[in-house]
């Protein structure tokens, strides 16, 4: 699949983060938190497991007490993936979770920032031999020359701080995070952030609002940065259910060729001329699509075109890897750019479906 990001992507170190690397010229990485209360570890590990199936690659959970910090070690023993404890007001709540076996620490400079906390922390990370995320955030980024400088220039400063800070320490392993929840304010504390250092950059806005905003949000600032070279994973913050965050985050990767994650739909808009309730036979398309997860397609993205009427839908169909071209009463299936048998409305979706298992699955 063809990149449309710039051919020179924002040099950065590589990090590890248990078994997975980001930075340097790794994929960008997808994440994703989990919403239940860490302490209850059969709700949160079944989370993190949805969350795994989906192409969850790095989780983090909220460590707000004694009781989340020692969960972790159990969730730990059902998961496949990287777990990062979120930690905020309580140093000594990063040190349990180092304990518990937490793949990283993200810290807040904005509520943990006095110079023996930090300190003690990053010697227990260089014991565990464990790397940090710098996390900055617009809720709660620190108050340092707000009537002179703009939001992007006070989370830049902030992380910058806070980074030059822990270099002192002779630590290095970090991640980096600037989140707002404008657009405009992302993208260019982004950009500030990746011309003063090296670190891999976690992509991603915050408090973005409804689903559907935050989704459209998320495309327009992550898809930017990323089209320019800049990020090295991405989180899609939404109010929903936290599969629909990696499935976002896939489908703006996907769509700037950084990631295969199973068959593309391509359909059309549907206007006067469609005689077949094409939103529907989508919508079947993609349940089913989602109900097989990411494990059986390969790690491909074949193009499955469902078109709706002969203007457009016999060109789009024949250049899609599989394809349905409509016209008033039945279609035309395509397989590689040639016309291969008619198919119902009725059919149309186990047609297709059986056409992706035999070549992709």
């Amino acid at each position: 699949m063809k990149s449309m990001v710039s051919t020179k992507r924002h040099t950065t170190r590589c990090i590890k983060i248990g078994r997975v690397y980001i930075g340097g010229n790794k994929p960008v990485a997808i994440q994703s938190m989990a919403k239940t209360k860490t302490s209850d570890v059969l709700r949160t590990t079944t989370q993190i497991q949805a969350l795994q199936d989906a192409g969850c690659q790095i989780v983090r959970v909220a460590v707000r007490d004694l009781r989340d910090a020692q969960a972790i070690r159990q969730i730990k023993k059902g998961i496949r993936i990287p777990l990062v404890a979120d930690i905020h007001f309580d140093y000594r709540l990063a040190l349990l979770a180092i304990d518990s076996g937490a793949d990283k620490i993200r810290l807040n400079p904005g509520n943990i920032y006095k110079d023996n906390e930090v300190k003690e922390v990053v010697a227990a990370l260089k014991q565990a031999r464990l790397p940090l995320r710098v996390g900055v955030n617009s809720g709660s980024v620190a108050d340092r020359n707000s009537k002179r400088m703009g939001m992007p220039a006070r989370l830049v400063a902030s992380a910058l701080a806070y980074v030059r800070k822990i270099e002192k320490m002779k630590f290095y392993d970090m991640v980096v995070s600037l989140k707002a929840s404008t657009v405009r304010d992302t993208i260019e504390a982004y950009r500030a952030i990746a011309g003063s250092c090296d670190y891999p950059l976690h992509l991603g806005l915050t408090a973005t609002g409804t689903p559907r905003q935050g989704v459209i949000k998320s495309a327009i600032a992550c898809g930017v940065l990323l089209a320019e070279g800049i990020g090295d994973t991405i989180r899609v913050s939404l109010t929903d259910d936290p599969r629909e965050e990696v499935r976002a985050a896939q489908a703006i990767l996907e769509a700037l060729g950084l990631g295969s994650f199973g068959p593309r739909i391509i359909s059309c808009p549907t206007c006067g001329r469609c005689e077949v309730d094409l939103v529907r036979i989508v919508a079947e398309l993609d349940k089913k699509l989602r109900s097989e997860g990411n494990r059986g397609w390969r790690n491909k993205s074949p193009k499955v075109a469902v078109m709706g009427c002969v203007v457009n839908g016999p060109g789009e169909a024949k250049e899609a890897e599989i394809g349905v071209a409509f016209g008033k009463h039945e279609g035309l299936l395509f397989r590689r750019g040639k016309p291969v048998r008619k198919v119902t409305r009725a059919d149309c979706v186990s047609v297709l479906m059986n056409a992706l298992r035999n070549d992709y699955a």
